[in-house]
């Protein structure tokens, strides 16, 4: 009988060890999930950053990921479609929390969010839509209305009838469809559009692109860039031909602030990137501690004329 009391106590010891092993455990993981949420790694894939509006965009993500003690692993996609897939992979393996795409086009991007989706990471949009995947939230300025803003201003500057050239951005870009839309809209019946044509966003294709369109149609009065580097390339050629032709442009980079300053750009449409950047890590945070966020979130735009 003393024998079985002493066996009985010792499964008794074990069980009580093996608990309090248990719940060590159990704390200690509890304690890695606290430190991981007090650690959150934010993967943000921008499309280039060779656009001084990316730049700001980033840099606006960076400074409030520091201040609200958050880690931002940048990748430029550089306008390449490809590369952004690929980023996009790279940050899925090093396990960031939250991926933030700003996507270089919005249908290719898809893979990459449905990508993102399939290893549990959440993902939030920045400026420029995904047309695939599951995404938390999209922080944008309303494109469509900037356009708007743009063909009305345009419209009073040139008088109904004439003659203007519409530069397009990046092919299958969300931004570049949905400004054009927004700018279709308020001239339609007002203005006759002689050429349009993509210059991918780019300045330097800007310039090349409007030589080519100023040749075909020396009786251009009026030009709508859907960005300020492709409305500066536009001015560069302009210049050169002498004429006084209305340009607006959209981001209001620094660069196109002081061309409306100095008189030669017309207008350009403020979408203020640094609140979208900032605006996004914002988001991030909230949503990966657990509280809900809007699926949409725009920001503000503003007319910037001399």
């Amino acid at each position: 009988m003393k024998k079985l009391h002493l066996l009985f106590a010792a499964f008794a010891l074990v069980f009580v060890l093996a608990a309090c092993s248990l719940e060590n455990g159990s704390s200690s993981k509890d304690g890695d999930k606290a430190k991981s949420k007090d650690s959150l790694t934010i993967g943000l894939s921008i499309s280039t950053l060779n656009n001084p509006f990316f730049v700001t965009l980033s840099e606006g993500a960076q400074t409030k990921a520091d201040e609200l003690g958050a880690k931002l692993s940048v990748a430029d996609a550089q306008d390449n479609a490809s590369k952004q897939a690929s980023d996009v992979e790279d940050l899925i393996q090093q396990g960031v929390d939250l991926l933030l795409i700003n996507p270089v086009d919005s249908a290719a991007v898809a893979s990459a969010v449905e990508a993102a989706n399939a290893a549990g990471i959440p993902v939030i949009t920045v400026d420029r839509t995904s047309e695939g995947g599951e995404v938390v939230s999209h922080i944008a300025s309303n494109n469509v209305a900037g356009g708007v803003l743009a063909g009305e201003y345009l419209t009073e500057l040139v008088g109904k009838g004439a003659k203007i050239v519409e530069l397009e951005g990046v092919p299958g870009s969300s931004a570049a469809r949905d400004r054009g839309e927004g700018f279709n809209k308020a001239i339609e019946g007002q203005l006759k559009v002689v050429a349009k044509q993509t210059a991918n966003f780019n300045r330097a294709e800007g310039l090349t692109v409007m030589e080519n369109i100023l040749q075909a149609n020396p009786n251009v009065v009026g030009v709508f860039a859907h960005n300020d580097e492709m409305a500066l390339g536009a001015l560069e050629a302009i210049a050169a031909t002498g004429k006084d032709i209305k340009v607006i442009g959209f981001d209001a980079t620094d660069d196109a602030q002081a061309a409306v300053k100095a008189g030669t750009m017309a207008a350009t449409v403020a979408q203020k990137p640094e609140e979208i950047g900032s605006k996004a890590i914002e988001t991030a945070i909230q949503y990966l501690k657990d509280e809900a966020v809007d699926a949409s979130i725009p920001v503000e735009l503003e007319l910037i004329k001399k």
